[in-house]
């Protein structure tokens, strides 16, 4: 698989506990950009942060690190991000999703 040298970066910012038909979100995304064909997905976890609506995330408090930040990371073509988009409008409920330029310098695996 090639990803052109001026790919796109997708950004998916969401919670550990936020859940798609029962499944975390994280995973729900992270399988549907498998079966979508696209090129890769990371999901990272955060030990601190706060979105939207300013509540604190934190590892540190026992009582808050049950809903630690999520960030998932797919690089792709814009083609190929643009037509997974609409998924993501459906499934993420609460987050931030964000779309920047992605300079590919390399993407290969060992065979």
């Amino acid at each position: 698989m090639k990803i052109p040298a001026d790919g796109k970066l997708l950004r998916i910012f969401i919670g550990e506990q936020d859940k798609w038909h029962g499944q975390p979100l994280y995973e729900a995304i992270i399988h549907l950009a498998k079966k979508e064909g696209m090129a890769g997905a990371t999901a990272l976890k955060g030990f601190m942060g706060f979105g939207a609506k300013s509540h604190m995330h934190t590892a540190k408090l026992l009582r808050l690190s049950e809903d630690l930040p999520i960030v998932i990371e797919i690089v792709d073509s814009e083609e190929k991000i643009n037509r997974f988009l609409p998924f993501l409008d459906e499934m993420v409920r609460e987050g931030l999703i964000t779309l920047e330029k992605a300079n590919v310098i390399l993407y290969r695996a060992s065979l």
